[in-house]
C-alpha cells in the first residue's frame, strides 16, 4: 500500500457552492460527480477518499449550500436530499461509508484497505463503532458542564484501537479507510472540547496525538479540511451555545 508521504497533490481549485438559484449540471450525461457540502463532515469522508486515490479529474466534486440546497438535487438526484451522493454510471448512491468502500472498489488509485486479515477485522469493528462515537460526542456537546466519563471512554477507545498495530501512525498501522471515517469527526471535537470545555483530547493519549499530527500532513485531508474557528461557530450555533 502506497502511504501519504509517497505522493503528492497539487492544490485544487474548488468550485463553489450551489444554492437553490442554481442550475443544475448535465445530469445523468455519463460524468462522474461527487455531490458534498464543505461543511459536511459526513461528505467530508468521501472527499478524503476520492482524493487519497488521486481521482479529482474522474470524480467531479458538486459542492451544495445546505441550508438553501437546489431544489434539483431532491427531485432529480437524490432523494434522500442528503449529502454525500455519488453519480456514477448513471445511478445515484449515498451513505459516506459505504461511498468510500464503493470509491474503493471501483476506481483506480492507492487501496484504502490493507490485506491482512487482522487489520481487516478491525478496520470492519472500528467502522461499525464510528456511529456510536459520535453519537456519544454529539450528545457530549451541548450537556453543561465538564466532560462526563462517557467522552473519556470514547477517546480511550480510540487511543487503545490506535495502538494494536506498530507499523505506522494510522488506526491500521498505514493510511486507511478508517482514518478517513474518524478524520471529520476528531477534527471537529477537537477544536470544540478545547472551546467550550477545556477539555483536551490527546491528554493522556499519545497515539491519538500522533494520529492527528500525521493526520494532517496527508495531502488528501489537508485539503478538506475547514476553517476550524468557522467550523466551531457553526457548532455553536447548531447546539444554541453562546
Amino acid at each position: 500500500m502506497l502511504t501519504p508521504a509517497s505522493f503528492s497533490f497539487a492544490k485544487e481549485v474548488l468550485p463553489p457552492s450551489l444554492d437553490s438559484a442554481s442550475e443544475p449540471p448535465n445530469l445523468f450525461d455519463g460524468t462522474t460527480r461527487l455531490y458534498i457540502a464543505y461543511v459536511c463532515p459526513y461528505a467530508q469522508r468521501t472527499w478524503i477518499a476520492r482524493n487519497y486515490k488521486g481521482l479529482q479529474e474522474k470524480i467531479k466534486l458538486v459542492p451544495l449550500i445546505l441550508e438553501d440546497r437546489p431544489v434539483w438535487y431532491k427531485e432529480k438526484v437524490h432523494p434522500a436530499n442528503k449529502v454525500p451522493a455519488l453519480e456514477h454510471k448513471n445511478e445515484v448512491r449515498g451513505e459516506s461509508l459505504d461511498l468510500v468502500k464503493y470509491i474503493d472498489a471501483n476506481f483506480e488509485g492507492p487501496a484504502l484497505l490493507p490485506d491482512e486479515p487482522a487489520k481487516r477485522q478491525l478496520a470492519e469493528e472500528l467502522l461499525t463503532y464510528s456511529d456510536a462515537f459520535n453519537h456519544v460526542m454529539y450528545s457530549a456537546l451541548p450537556q453543561k458542564g465538564d466532560v462526563d466519563a462517557s467522552v473519556d471512554a470514547a477517546f480511550d477507545k480510540l487511543e487503545d484501537a490506535l495502538s494494536q498495530f506498530a507499523d505506522g501512525p494510522f488506526f491500521l498501522g498505514q493510511f486507511s479507510l478508517v482514518d478517513i471515517a474518524y478524520a471529520p469527526f476528531v477534527e471537529r471535537f477537537q477544536t470544540f472540547f478545547s472551546d467550550v470545555k477545556n477539555y483536551d483530547i490527546t491528554k493522556g493519549r499519545p497515539k491519538l496525538l500522533l494520529w492527528i499530527e500525521e493526520l494532517n500532513k496527508v495531502d488528501a485531508y489537508k485539503q478538506t479540511r475547514g476553517d476550524p474557528q468557522a467550523l466551531l461557530a457553526r457548532t455553536k450555533k447548531r447546539f444554541g451555545i453562546e
